[in-house]
């Protein structure tokens, strides 16, 4: 017999696909291209996430660090960096690959430094 509460525990843990919808992050990444996401509540100042913000907004963006502050930052620099006070977001994960026609690039994320973005 399978115990469901497993079964979703570890699908929770399992690297997921997503498209890119839109220019925000180009060049980086191109609308339409596939990302891989690393489901993971950590990062480190330069690291690509997907972030749930509190008032439900997803986000793919970089993580950046800037003195005591943190900030979504887009690739595309018409749309602005998105401030994240602290206890107002949720990593769902890195960026660990993406595919741009067939062309793929795989991001490996130094895990010494990281740190959980701020829940706290």
């Amino acid at each position: 017999m399978m115990d469901n509460e497993n079964i979703g525990s570890c699908a929770e843990r399992e690297p997921y696909a997503l498209r890119v919808m839109g220019n925000s992050m180009e060049p980086e990444f191109p609308d339409n291209c596939i990302i891989i996401i690393d489901p993971t509540p950590y990062c480190e100042h330069g690291n690509y996430v997907f972030v749930e913000t509190s008032d439900e907004e997803r986000w793919l963006r970089q993580f950046v660090v800037k003195g005591d502050k943190q900030y979504l930052v887009a690739g595309n620099k018409e749309y602005p960096d998105i401030e994240l006070p602290a206890g107002s977001f949720k990593i769902h994960g890195v960026v660990v690959q993406k595919n741009v026609k067939r062309e793929v690039t795989h991001y490996d994320y130094e895990r010494d430094s990281q740190v959980t973005a701020a829940q706290t």
